[in-house]
């Protein structure tokens, strides 16, 4: 009897810490949200909250694809650089195009995107077949098409930025708001309440589309099956290959589609654009608890982890951190995500 109530005890505290692990970054956000609104004036006004969607927003496009990238046990480094590639091949387009050709700069841009969205697919698909049939490393495939496509973005545009000569409707995509109505700002408090953030509403439909891919069909099963383990996801009938295409054509899609929207919302094209972006975006899926092993992870988390990185890069700013402890902060918390993340793998096993 003693000894059936230590382990009912004993279970009941491990199920309560486990919950408390699958459920840290949400715990943490909570208690900085109410931390950052006693201490910042600003801080929970519409306005402030919109500004953190929209610079949030274009990472966190791709944070939902690099989510079923990690979880199929794969990485993806490139896609900066196809941030880049996609903003200057538009912007290129609708420059050179009607000058060349005398068409209008509609039927220009919708070239560009169809390049923009044509080279996606085929560099999604070179990745998932150099890891899948040559068995090369995913980490050392997107490390060389990083700068493979840096270069060729920095070809096409020389060097320089070029100015965007879009049609209006695709600078909308990056830069425009959507107004509220009238009974929602009296709701709000009324008030001077900007609309909401077009590239804010691209991340929620993002969500949308990845969270409906991974939990409700047999694409989201096999990514999860794949990064289990690759092998017995092969046996049972999973095609693995197929899988890892699936997923590297995603983020890469997801690329050019952040990509067109800074270029949007910059009114230019350039090669320096989505520098380095790749470590943000891992850090926001790895800090919404997906594991770097593969298998394990969730779109939820990943948008909790965008919310955390916004919430944190913007409460710093209005406390006036200088960006160097920023980066300090962040590379803190990214530790403290991945060990948590490992700690509670082991702790399940």
């Amino acid at each position: 009897m003693k000894i059936s109530m230590v382990n009912k005890n004993y279970f009941n505290r491990k199920k309560l810490g486990l919950f408390l692990l699958d459920h840290t970054i949400e715990i943490i956000l909570i208690v900085l949200i109410a931390a950052l609104a006693l201490s910042v004036k600003n801080f929970m006004t519409w306005g402030n909250w919109m500004n953190i969607l929209r610079a949030n927003s274009l990472k966190g496009v791709m944070a939902f694809g690099m989510t079923m990238v990690i979880i199929a046990g794969l990485i993806d480094l490139s896609i900066g650089s196809t941030v880049a590639l996609a903003g200057v091949i538009v912007a290129r387009c609708c420059r050179d195009l009607p000058i060349a050709t005398g068409m209008d700069v509609n039927t220009a841009c919708i070239i560009g995107i169809a390049i923009s969205l044509a080279i996606a697919v085929l560099v999604g698909w070179i990745h998932g077949t150099s890891t899948h049939k040559a068995g090369m490393p995913p980490f050392i495939v997107t490390l060389v098409t990083l700068n493979l496509l840096y270069g060729l973005a920095g070809i096409i545009s020389q060097g320089f930025p070029i100015a965007n000569q879009a049609p209006e409707w695709f600078n909308y995509l990056g830069g425009a708001r959507i107004p509220i109505p009238d009974w929602l700002i009296n709701a709000l408090g009324g008030g001077n309440i900007d609309g909401i953030p077009v590239p804010a509403i691209v991340l929620i439909i993002s969500f949308g589309l990845v969270y409906y891919v991974m939990g409700y069909t047999t694409i989201g099963r096999s990514v999860y099956a794949t990064g289990g383990n690759a092998e017995s996801a092969r046996l049972s009938g999973i095609d693995v290959g197929k899988t890892k295409i699936i997923c590297f054509v995603t983020i890469q899609i997801l690329a050019v589609v952040a990509g067109f929207m800074t270029s949007g919302q910059l009114l230019a094209g350039s090669f320096s654009f989505g520098r380095g972006w790749e470590l943000d975006v891992i850090s926001a899926v790895i800090i919404g608890g997906t594991s770097f092993n593969g298998g394990i992870g969730k779109v939820w988390g990943t948008l909790w982890g965008v919310i955390f990185i916004g919430v944190i890069s913007n409460g710093m700013t209005l406390l006036n951190f200088d960006i160097y402890t920023q980066y300090v902060v962040r590379g803190i918390v990214m530790f403290l995500a991945v060990f948590i993340s490992s700690y509670r793998v082991n702790l399940k096993a």
